[in-house]
């Protein structure tokens, strides 16, 4: 699973997309269906730790001290 954490968020998803098209036809086999939403599974958690880390990101900003500050959007009343 190693070379599986150097595949881009693009790419996982891409590969997602192609494997839900797969799944969606109905025309592989039980054993190949099994194995191909087994290796959905592994994008998914992929792409959601991707995910995490670009949120954990954002929520600090950098003021113009240089110093990381945590990063609120004040909502519209």
């Amino acid at each position: 699973m190693a070379k599986e954490k150097e595949i881009s968020f693009e790419e996982a998803m891409e590969q997602l997309e192609h494997i839900v098209e797969l799944l969606e036809e109905g025309d592989v086999p039980l054993e190949e269906a099994i194995n191909i939403y087994k290796r959905g599974i592994d994008l998914s958690k992929i792409c959601n730790g991707k995910l995490q880390s670009a949120q954990e990101q954002l929520v600090q900003i950098v003021d113009e001290n240089g110093e990381l500050k945590p990063f609120q959007v004040k909502e519209e009343e």
